[in-house]
C-alpha cells in the first residue's frame, strides 16, 4: 500500500509542476484580457440569464440555464470548499488562499470560454440529443486529427470525476464526530446517490436546483456569523493572506522564490479542485443547457468560480484562520474543529448537516460527468455500465486514506486540464467573434 501511495504522490508532483500552473493561470489571464475583463462588464446580464429572463423551452438541450449552473455548482461547491480549503491552508498556509483568489478570478473567464464552446460545438448522441463538453468541442471544433486529445480527456475524466474525495471526507467527519463506521456512511451515500443518478441529467438538474441554493445559503450564513462575530481579526487575516501569498514574509529570510512557488502551486491546485475552471467538468453540465446562444451559457458559467472561490472558499478560510485550530493533516476534520471552536455545542452539528448536503449533491453531479465521458468512449449502452462502477467507488472510497485519494484525483484533474485548455486556446477566436456579435445584438 505504501508503494501505491508513493506512486500517486510522484505522479502528482510530475503533473502539477510550474508548466501546468502557468498554463491554467496564463490561459485565464489571456482570456480575461482579450475580452476586456468580461466578468466585470456582464455580471448583471449573467444574473438575468440565470433568473430565466431569456429561457425558451423550445431551445435544444435538456435543462434550463439555472439547472445547468446548479448542476455545475453542486459538483464544484462541496468538499473542495470545505475540506479542500483546509488542505490548502495546512500545506501552503494563508498565502495559498491568495493564489486561490487569483485562480478564481481568471477562472471566471476560462469557464466562459470552455462553456461557450460546449454549446457551440455540440454533437448528437444515438438518441439525437445534443451533447456538449471538452471531448465534443475538441472533436467537432478541431477535427479528427485532434481526437486523441478528446479521448485523453474522457479517459482521465472517468477517474477524476469519481466521488472519491467526497465520500472519503464525509465518512471521515461522521466517524470522527459521530462514531459512524466509514463503511456504513459509504453504503448509505451509495444508495442515496443511486436513487437520483439512475434517472439521468434531467432528474439530476431538478435535484441539484433544489439542494444547491439551500446548502449554499446555510453554509454562507453560518460562516458569516463566525466572521462577523470576530470581525476585528479579519483585516489582519486578509493582510496575512496577501503577504504570505506574495512571499513578503519569506523575503525577509531570503527564501521568497521557493516559498512563493510552493504556495502558488498549492493554491492554484486546490482552486482547480474547488472551482474546476479549465479542468473541463463544468462544460459537460452547461453543454446540456437549453439554448441557441452559446455565449449566453458561457456567461452563466462564469458565475460559478465567483460563488465557489471568492465567496465560499474565502469564508471557509477565514473561519479556519479565526479559530487558530491545528493544521495537522488538514481536511474536513480541521474545518469541523474550527466550526466547533467558533460555535461551541452547535458548530460541529451545523457543519455535519452542510457537509452531508455538499457531499451528496457533489456525488450526484459528478456521476453525470463520468457517465458522459464513458458514453463518449464506449457508446450510450456500453458506457452506461460505468454508473455502477461509479456507485461502487463511493463505498470503497469511504475506507481509503485521504492522501492517496487526493493524489489520484489531482493527477486525473491535471491530465484533464491539458487537453481542455489547449483546445480552448485554439478555438478561442471563434468565441471572441461570437461574443462581439452577441454584445452588439443585445446592446450590451
Amino acid at each position: 500500500m505504501e508503494a501505491f501511495n508513493t506512486f500517486w504522490a510522484n505522479v502528482v508532483s510530475l503533473i502539477w509542476g510550474l508548466p501546468l500552473v502557468i498554463l491554467l493561470t496564463g490561459a485565464g489571464a489571456y482570456f480575461t484580457i482579450v475580452t476586456r475583463f468580461l466578468p466585470f462588464r456582464t455580471f448583471a446580464h449573467a444574473l438575468d440569464i440565470v433568473r430565466g429572463k431569456y429561457d425558451n423551452p423550445d431551445d435544444p438541450g435538456e435543462i434550463s440555464h439555472f439547472q445547468a449552473l446548479s448542476s455545475a455548482l453542486s459538483a464544484t461547491v462541496g468538499m473542495g470548499n470545505i475540506a479542500g480549503v483546509a488542505v490548502a491552508v495546512a500545506i501552503g498556509g494563508p498565502g495559498a488562499i491568495f493564489w486561490m483568489w487569483v485562480s478564481g478570478l481568471v477562472g471566471m473567464t476560462t469557464k466562459f470560454f470552455t462553456c461557450s464552446l460546449a454549446c457551440m460545438y455540440r454533437k448528437e448522441d444515438e438518441d439525437g440529443i445534443p451533447q456538449g463538453g471538452p471531448m465534443y468541442f475538441i472533436e467537432v471544433g478541431l477535427g479528427g486529427r485532434f481526437k486523441f486529445l478528446a479521448v485523453m480527456f474522457a479517459c482521465c475524466g472517468m477517474i477524476g470525476t469519481l466521488s472519491l474525495f467526497q465520500s472519503n471526507q464525509l465518512a471521515s467527519l461522521l466517524y470522527t464526530d459521530w462514531n459512524i463506521p466509514p463503511v456504513v456512511t459509504g453504503f448509505i451515500a451509495m444508495v442515496l446517490v443511486s436513487m437520483v443518478v439512475l434517472g439521468g441529467i434531467t432528474r439530476i438538474g431538478k435535484a441539484t436546483a433544489r439542494i444547491v441554493p439551500a446548502m449554499c445559503l446555510l453554509y454562507f450564513l453560518a460562516c458569516m456569523f463566525i466572521v462577523l462575530s470576530n470581525f476585528q481579526q479579519v483585516p489582519g487575516l486578509l493582510l496575512s493572506i496577501v503577504s504570505n501569498g506574495l512571499g513578503l514574509n519569506a523575503a525577509l529570510g531570503g527564501a521568497a522564490g521557493v516559498v512563493v512557488k510552493e504556495v502558488m502551486v498549492t493554491g492554484i491546485q486546490r482552486a482547480a479542485f474547488s472551482n474546476e475552471a479549465g479542468i473541463g467538468t463544468a462544460p459537460m453540465a452547461h453543454g446540456a443547457a437549453k439554448t441557441t446562444e452559446p455565449v449566453r451559457e458561457g456567461m452563466v458559467a462564469m458565475i460559478g468560480p465567483f460563488i465557489d472561490t471568492h465567496v465560499i472558499c474565502t469564508l471557509t478560510a477565514l473561519v479556519i484562520l479565526i479559530s487558530g485550530v491545528s493544521s495537522e493533516g488538514g481536511g474536513i476534520v480541521m474545518t469541523a474543529a474550527a466550526f466547533e471552536q467558533a460555535m461551541p455545542g452547535v458548530g460541529s452539528l451545523l457543519l455535519t448537516m452542510v457537509v452531508i448536503m455538499f457531499a451528496i449533491s457533489s456525488m450526484i453531479s459528478l456521476s453525470y460527468y463520468g457517465l458522459k465521458c464513458a458514453r463518449y468512449l464506449f457508446g450510450k449502452k456500453n458506457g452506461g455500465y460505468y454508473i455502477y462502477v461509479y456507485l461502487l467507488t463511493i463505498l470503497l472510497a469511504a475506507v481509503w486514506s485521504q492522501g492517496v485519494i487526493l493524489n489520484i484525483v489531482d493527477a486525473a484533474y491535471g491530465l484533464m486540464a491539458i487537453p481542455t485548455v489547449l483546445a480552448t486556446l485554439a478555438l478561442s477566436p471563434k468565441v471572441t467573434v461570437a461574443l462581439k456579435d452577441y454584445m452588439q445584438r443585445m446592446n450590451l
